[in-house]
């Protein structure tokens, strides 16, 4: 079959479509295979090739040379076999080219569906492969509609869908605005690919920092790591690899010209740009800043911090409902427990008596042990007899009787709580007792006629 055209189209498509040109001439011949064998059934033994040259398709049936020809669509006789190729022999299959146009409207109906079909499919998969490699990055949509609280995005090439999870609480967008999105991820379903993007994610507020400072995209200014309540506030972490270029101070701009770019961009979100620093005690400090931090107890075996900050600045440590805490351990991944001082000292003084009220133990070794990181008799009945022969002035025998000690006073402790406990509870329900005696009696039906307020007094009955 020629088409004179069938070249051109093809570049053509390939190019406004983004399909690969081979793709398409794929398309084609699977399309003439399946209507041949529409027309003449699924045995025939059909070859399709596209002549690039002469820009036709050919469609070729292949029959065995036989001496007894007893199937003639399978088969042909070596005498009209030798017609098309004189050296051929018995056994020998031969290709002979067929008439495209006898194919039939039929055929030609489901060519034409397999070719739209694989355009579509191809049309997809270069979607796809367009996108996934920007995975990752910012990208400008135009909002197309919401629905079901989801706003889709219209991309250009596909549409992309900002799911509720992703968007930022307290912001609305109509039909025909202009959206900022990371692309989050690049689904590959079968109805088309599926960019999903987000405004709250970590990254697309790291990536916002990279388009408006040119010193992290130099790799003089490194971002650290970022942490955000979408929104409201964040945290960002950054370090420079050149003393003489402060990060922070890259990063907030000519009277903070950059970070003002970011906060517009996030709808008024508080940025808070945090020096980063490889000691993770120091840089928690700054990641709790402005609060001022009078200690840091370190636990690495749970991951922990125990932040200690005067009692003035325990509320700006922990932060408006605790968010900056909060973000503060998500940023440096640790988990952090803020304290009072107060709270602190009340709370060593009370593990430091416990230690002196146990058995055999005097002011010297409750110091010892304290010096040792045993803070309390309870933290002693978790240890072992090893961890406590290491003490000076405490041998096998002894560290046996103390840990039993420390053991029951641990034991002892618990059931005070749970009495406590009880007592507590016992009081509440005695108490809501006598509240529900004390109530009065439900009033009983009256035979006296409520007075509405139309009613006069004294009015005559008609």
């Amino acid at each position: 079959m020629f088409i004179s055209d069938i070249k051109r189209v093809v570049e053509q498509v390939s190019r406004d479509k983004g399909i690969d040109r081979e793709v398409l001439i794929k398309a084609l011949e699977e399309a003439l295979r399946s209507a041949a064998r529409k027309k003449f059934g699924s045995k025939l033994d059909i070859e399709v090739q596209y002549n690039d040259q002469s820009g036709e398709i050919e469609v070729f049936q292949f029959k065995d040379v036989a001496e007894v020809v007893t199937e003639p669509t399978f088969e042909i006789s070596l005498e009209e076999g030798r017609k098309l190729d004189p050296e051929c022999e018995v056994g020998d299959s031969l290709g002979t080219k067929m008439d495209a146009t006898t194919f039939g409207r039929i055929a030609a109906q489901s060519a034409k569906q397999v070719i739209i079909q694989k355009m579509k499919d191809a049309e997809k998969d270069a979607v796809y492969a367009s996108f996934i490699d920007r995975k990752g990055e910012i990208i400008n949509g135009i909002v197309q509609r919401v629905d079901r609280g989801d706003i889709i995005v219209n991309l250009g090439q596909t549409d992309g869908v900002v799911p509720v999870r992703e968007q930022v609480p307290r912001e609305s967008y109509r039909r025909g605005d202009r959206i900022r999105a990371y692309i989050l991820d690049v689904l590959h379903e079968s109805r088309g690919p599926q960019i999903v993007l987000s405004r709250t994610h970590p990254n697309f507020l790291i990536d916002l920092f990279r388009t408006e400072v040119p010193e992290i995209n130099e790799g003089i200014v490194n971002i650290m790591g970022a942490a955000r309540e979408a929104g409201v506030r964040a945290k960002i972490a950054v370090a420079s690899n050149n003393s003489d270029i402060d990060p922070v101070g890259a990063c907030v701009g000519m009277k903070g010209s950059r970070v003002q770019n970011v906060v517009q961009e996030l709808r008024g979100e508080k940025i808070d740009i945090i020096p980063w620093h490889m000691d993770a005690a120091k840089f928690v400090c700054n990641a709790l800043a402005p609060a001022e931090i009078s200690r840091v107890i370190i636990d690495e075996s749970n991951n922990l911090m125990e932040v200690i900050v005067p009692d003035d600045f325990l509320s700006i440590a922990i932060g408006k409902k605790g968010q900056n805490v909060r973000l503060a351990s998500k940023l440096t991944g640790w988990h952090l427990d803020v304290k009072s001082e107060t709270r602190y000292n009340e709370t060593m003084q009370t593990g430091y008596d416990s230690l002196v009220a146990l058995p055999g133990v005097g002011i010297s070794l409750a110091d010892a042990l304290y010096e040792s990181g045993f803070y309390s008799a309870e933290e002693i009945g978790e240890a072992n007899i090893d961890d406590l022969i290491q003490i000076r002035g405490i041998g096998e025998e002894k560290a046996a009787k103390l840990l039993e000690a420390a053991q029951k006073a641990a034991l002892d402790g618990a059931k005070k709580d749970k009495a406590a406990e009880d007592e507590t509870n016992d009081a509440a329900a005695e108490t809501e007792n006598i509240n529900e005696e004390a109530a009065p009696p439900p009033s009983e039906p009256s035979d006296e006629v409520e007075l509405k307020p139309s009613d006069e007094v004294g009015s005559e009955e008609k």
